[in-house]
């Protein structure tokens, strides 16, 4: 971990003690910028594009999610976010962070960035609490609505049969394990997250990353998802507020960056005015770990330099 990205305790309202990363003290800080990290990873894997947005000006922080890297709960568990309204308290710690980072920087501006199951709980944290960002990057995200859903419910009360701590065997198959089939030739496993092989590898080499999630993680997980793909939770939040979405062109996640392209489009029919949006050719699942991911940070700094003014 570089040794710009500081790891320290911090305490959240639902009794969990996260792991909070944050860049050194700068002055003088333009905004902040608060990551929510992906499924089956951690937020040290953040380290270098929060050092390259604090040399740009901006403060940085993430913390790792329930159930994720070296965040704790009396009433979770590694892999499962907690034992009872899961889903209602990661979003709750997120809107911790926030406060907790408003009040470091007061009168600064807050911008949310997730990827992937992030974004979920970035578009969650925007739709419950618009008046605490004032934008939205949600990278590499796909809300599952309709027949899917649906479908993700009956597998998971079959898979959960055998107890909710379980991993969620079928899902994993569904999703991570199918989605290894279209990359085999590259690498046995998890090669769909970038064509940068080596970041690949150190994936596959660390203990806190790739694991199974358990059918309680992703029973909470789709809950997330169902909420941030409701427009009526749009209501609240000010159509002026920006929005950054990224996907991939070979993201399988993403359904090669459709689910991207939708999300834009929904954000925009909904009577949002400031909707950037790209789906970027070749990209994989992982932006900031692909081949030519410099340059998509340095495009993001100048986005929020942009809208800080």
């Amino acid at each position: 971990m570089a040794a710009g990205w500081q790891r320290q305790d911090f305490s959240s309202p639902t009794g969990a003690m996260l792991a909070l990363y944050e860049t050194p003290p700068a002055a003088p800080v333009k905004g902040v910028v608060h990551i929510n990290h992906g499924l089956a990873e951690h937020a040290a894997r953040y380290a270098p594009f929060a050092e390259f947005l604090a040399g740009r000006g901006y403060h940085v922080a993430a913390q790792d999610h329930r159930g994720h890297g070296y965040t704790t709960a009396k009433d979770g568990s590694p892999r499962l976010f907690a034992k009872r309204n899961g889903w209602k308290k990661v979003t709750e710690d997120t809107a911790a962070v926030n406060a907790h980072l408003r009040a470091r920087h007061p009168g600064k501006p807050v911008f949310v960035l997730g990827h992937s199951m992030g974004g979920t709980v970035a578009m969650n944290h925007v739709m419950r609490h618009p008046d605490t960002v004032s934008g939205a990057a949600i990278w590499n995200a796909n809300f599952v609505t309709g027949g899917l859903a649906g479908v993700m419910k009956l597998v998971l009360f079959f898979n959960g049969l055998g107890g909710a701590s379980k991993p969620a065997g079928t899902i994993d198959a569904l999703t991570f394990k199918a989605w290894d089939k279209k990359f085999r030739d590259d690498r046995p496993a998890f090669g769909w997250l970038s064509r940068d092989l080596s970041v690949v590898d150190a994936y596959v080499a660390d203990p806190l990353c790739g694991w199974p999630a358990s059918v309680s993680l992703w029973r909470d997980f789709l809950k997330g998802m169902q909420y941030a793909a409701d427009d009526t939770h749009f209501a609240r939040v000010r159509k002026e507020l920006p929005f950054h979405l990224i996907g991939g062109g070979s993201d399988p996640a993403t359904e090669g960056g459709k689910a991207t392209r939708q999300m834009a489009e929904r954000l925009k029919k909904a009577g949002f005015t400031d909707v950037s949006a790209e789906v970027l050719e070749g990209f994989r699942h992982e932006t900031l770990n692909e081949i030519g991911a410099e340059a998509e940070m340095a495009k993001f700094a100048d986005w929020l330099d942009q809208r800080v003014g």
